[in-house]
């Protein structure tokens, strides 16, 4: 198991995930089409040309999706009760295709549960960043998790 118990986190902890992820076509057509978003910007060429980006503009559903699913392995895998809540998500620099995100974590708040004596809620930062250093996705996540058994 890769996650952390609730009482392994200290705020300012940092992971940066070894993962790393190249964006697809297909990767931005699938989050498009499965979620109902016909925005032309994410499915066609042709109009995403004329925008003020020249290009694709990759679902910012995806980046999110991605951010978090490429931490949970180093973060919540194993030890995660529920996750509590998304805040501040943020979308700072635009993702196109053939872009590489590398995701980093860093532990912001820890709190015992006040319902659950064998659980704990920790809050983090996760960011995307493209291959060019440019952070294009920040949000905090909440999540609670379970205490290291006794």
């Amino acid at each position: 198991m890769a996650g952390r118990y609730f009482d392994e986190w200290q705020v300012g902890d940092r992971v940066e995930h070894a993962i790393t992820r190249t964006v697809t076509e297909t990767d931005n057509l699938l989050i498009s089409t499965l979620t109902h978003n016909p925005q032309p910007m994410h499915l066609d060429a042709e109009a995403a040309k004329e925008s003020e980006f020249g290009q694709i503009l990759v679902n910012s559903c995806f980046t999110f999706s991605l951010a978090v699913g490429i931490s949970v392995g180093d973060t919540t895998l194993g030890t995660l009760i529920a996750n509590l809540g998304f805040d501040e998500v943020k979308f700072p620099k635009p993702v196109f295709i053939g872009d590489t995100l590398r995701i980093e974590s860093e532990c912001i708040a820890v709190r015992e549960s006040q319902s659950r004596p064998s659980a704990g809620i920790v809050t983090w930062e996760h960011r995307a960043i493209n291959q060019r250093g440019e952070l294009v996705c920040s949000m905090k996540r909440t999540a609670l998790l379970h205490k290291r058994p006794a």
